[in-house]
C-alpha cells in the first residue's frame, strides 16, 4: 500500500518525504543551532539524510510514522519536518516532533504546519491525545507548543544523553476536547 497524505495550508506543503529533501534535511540536521535541544547530536555524515528519508517514506506507506516535509508552496523549498510517531491505536494517542532550518525561524511557519499535523492528528487519525517531549531550555519549542494549546504535563529529569550530556525532559499533553472547544472559541 502506498500511503500519500498531502496537507495544503496557506503557505505549505505537508507531504512524504522525497530524495529531493536530502541536501537541505541534511543542512538542517548538521547546524548545531536546529539540533541544540535534539535527542541526537548534529549530523556529519551527509548519507544520514538519504538513509533518514528511505525509513521515513517506508514508515509513512506503512502508515507506523508520518514525517511530513515541510515544503514553502511559493518556491518548493524544503524548509523542514513535523512528525507523528509512536501513535497507540487502541489508546488514541501519539507524540510530535518537529525542526525548521535556522533560516525560517521566526516567520510562523511552524505555528501553520503544528496546526495541520494536529488536525491530521485529531480528524484523520482520530486520536484523543498528543504527547511531545522536549528540552526544558527549550523556549521556542515550549512556546509553540503552547500557542496550540498544549499543557505542560510533566518533568523527567536526566532523561536524555545526548553527545555525552545529560539533559532533561519536559511532557506537554493536548487533549482532543480541549483542541475543539478552542477551535470553536476561535471560530
Amino acid at each position: 500500500m502506498t500511503y500519500s497524505k498531502t496537507i495544503t495550508t496557506e503557505r505549505l506543503i505537508l507531504r512524504k518525504p522525497q530524495a529531493s529533501d536530502e541536501a537541505a534535511q541534511f543542512a538542517m540536521h548538521a547546524d548545531p543551532e536546529v539540533m541544540r535541544y535534539f535527542s541526537e547530536p548534529p549530523w556529519t555524515d551527509a548519507g544520514r539524510a538519504a538513509r533518514q528519508i528511505a525509513e521515513d517514506i517506508a514508515a509513512f506507506e506503512q502508515e507506523e510514522c508520518f514525517r511530513f516535509a515541510i515544503e514553502l508552496k511559493a518556491t518548493g523549498e524544503y524548509l523542514g519536518s513535523c512528525s507523528l510517531f509512536s501513535e497507540h491505536r487502541q489508546n488514541r494517542r501519539a507524540e510530535i516532533g518537529y525542526a525548521l532550518g535556522r533560516p525560517y525561524w521566526g516567520n510562523g511557519y511552524m505555528h501553520e504546519a503544528l496546526s495541520a499535523l494536529i488536525e491530521f492528528a485529531f480528524i484523520e487519525r482520530d486520536l484523543n491525545r498528543l504527547e511531545a517531549d522536549i528540552d526544558p531550555n527549550n523556549a521556542g519549542s515550549a512556546s509553540a507548543l503552547e500557542r496550540q494549546g498544549f499543557n505542560k504535563e510533566g518533568f523527567l529529569p536526566e532523561r536524555w544523553i545526548v553527545g555525552g550530556q545529560v539533559s532533561d525532559s519536559v511532557l506537554y499533553g493536548l487533549l482532543r476536547r480541549e483542541w475543539e472547544a478552542r477551535r470553536k472559541g476561535a471560530a
